[in-house]
């Protein structure tokens, strides 16, 4: 093997496995391409969250195996990898691998063995055992860095695979986050993500370390030129005060938090084992409100759960109405195999969840488009990411409250941290001027 080919779908956490794997190939001496048909190894690193993820990846994987040359190596990896195990031989009978998401440190051990035997390889744990050397990992962005601090989740939400693809929570060693996040900003990085299925949990399954998530940002706030920090993914549940005071008074740490509700209804919030009513989950985000002024939130919700009404629907209607989210991610329900939820009927029929799908997406971009309006004219901190593919004209950067901005600039501004006066809109992105360093700004709510 001399090149390889990776390709990823899922979330973020899956896109910081793909950088991992990357680093170990690469350390083997594999040069990465960007053509499928000029790899010796292809690796497909699936999401199995949602039924269009799943038939995307095995859709893919199915074509690219139907004109497989003898000498490539195909292997699957991620969540598909747990949730279908032995299965995807069957169904992907020229797959040469398969590799669970607590795997990933197996991976030079599993391709020495197809190269020494030609046998087909598996290796699926439940749970996350050993530590990786994440600074292998091969990073896609020059200014943005993934961070891993917990994988897994405890919550078994009812219609989530993840428990089951991901294992038990397990938080990793703070002084080998900070110690990660050093070397980072060593290399010029501006903003880290630290990322886990739950990230709120950090630290509860190790009372000894006496270092729970809120602890752990203000350690890292101390880590001198460390300019922003974001963290994803949060339940609601475990948000608390003490976090909500780090996001408010520590100025490295970025006034956006994804507070995903899933739906307006309690009686579906308890079906879907949320462990919150909607009361309780209102009572917090007025509380963050409150704490950190200005706080732009996101959303995951679920239309079209089995059994929801036309008026507990309306309840996530009138939810974000309230609420008025900066941003939000909205899917219409999918059993998943091995779920709670899968034993239930889908009663909710397709174009039900498609029209209620609808509403809520225009529901959404109306409230977004108001909120975005109620910025221009003020001047906000934009992380410059580099020239917009679709205009060259233009540099593209990120505010603090994850919100893209468009203004003209030379390309010596990317990777820095500036002012832009936000003047108009197109779609959801801003249009700005270049107004100053960072140095000179406020510290910012945008």
């Amino acid at each position: 093997m001399q090149t390889f080919y990776m390709r990823t779908y899922g979330c973020q956490m899956n896109e910081l496995d793909t950088e991992t794997m990357a680093g170990i190939l690469e350390k083997r001496g594999l040069v990465q391409v960007e053509d499928e048909n000029q790899a010796d190894l292809l690796i497909f690193n699936t999401c199995s969250i949602r039924d269009l993820a799943e038939r995307k990846a095995m859709g893919k994987i199915g074509q690219i195996c139907r004109g497989k040359k003898r000498e490539k190596i195909i292997g699957v990896t991620g969540c598909m990898a747990n949730a279908k195990k032995e299965a995807l031989f069957r169904n992907l009978p020229h797959i040469d691998f398969v590799l669970g998401t607590n795997n990933i440190h197996d991976l030079e051990h599993v391709l020495d063995e197809i190269l020494a035997t030609g046998e087909k390889q598996i290796r699926i744990d439940d749970q996350f055992s050993k530590e990786l050397d994440y600074r292998i990992a091969k990073r896609q962005d020059k200014y943005k860095a993934y961070i891993s601090i917990i994988r897994g989740c405890d919550k078994f939400c009812t219609y989530c695979v993840v428990p089951y693809t991901r294992g038990p929570e397990v938080s990793r060693d703070p002084e080998k986050i900070i110690e990660e996040a050093k070397e980072l900003v060593d290399q010029g990085y501006q903003e880290i993500t630290l990322l886990g299925q739950n990230v709120n949990s950090y630290g509860k399954d190790q009372p000894d370390w006496n270092c729970l998530f809120h602890d752990l940002l203000y350690r890292l706030d101390k880590i001198e030129g460390l300019k922003r920090v974001r963290f994803l993914t949060s339940h609601p549940v475990d948000i608390t005060r003490e976090l909500m005071e780090a996001i408010g008074s520590l100025p490295s740490l970025c006034e956006h938090v994804h507070f995903p509700l899933q739906a307006g209804s309690s009686r579906i919030l308890k079906k879907m084992h949320r462990i919150y009513t909607k009361e309780e989950y209102m009572e917090k985000v007025i509380l963050l409100k409150e704490l950190v002024p200005g706080v732009a939130l996101g959303t995951d919700m679920i239309i079209g759960f089995p059994t929801e009404t036309e008026e507990e629907f309306q309840e996530t209607l009138d939810a974000m109405k309230e609420i008025r989210y900066d941003n939000g991610f909205f899917y219409t329900y999918s059993p998943r195999k091995g779920t709670p939820a899968k034993r239930w009927a889908d009663d909710i029929p397709e174009e039900v969840k498609h029209e209620r799908h609808q509403r809520v997406l225009a529901l959404h971009n109306e409230i977004a488009g108001e909120k975005m309006r109620e910025k221009l004219g003020e001047t906000v901190e934009v992380l410059v990411e580099k020239r917009s593919s679709k205009d060259e004209r233009y540099l593209r950067g990120l505010t603090r409250c994850w919100r893209h901005v468009l203004f003209e600039g030379d390309d010596n501004l990317i990777g820095q941290l500036i002012n832009v006066t936000l003047h108009s809109l197109s779609h959801h992105t801003f249009i700005g001027d270049v107004k100053a360093l960072r140095e000179s700004l406020p510290h910012p709510t945008s």
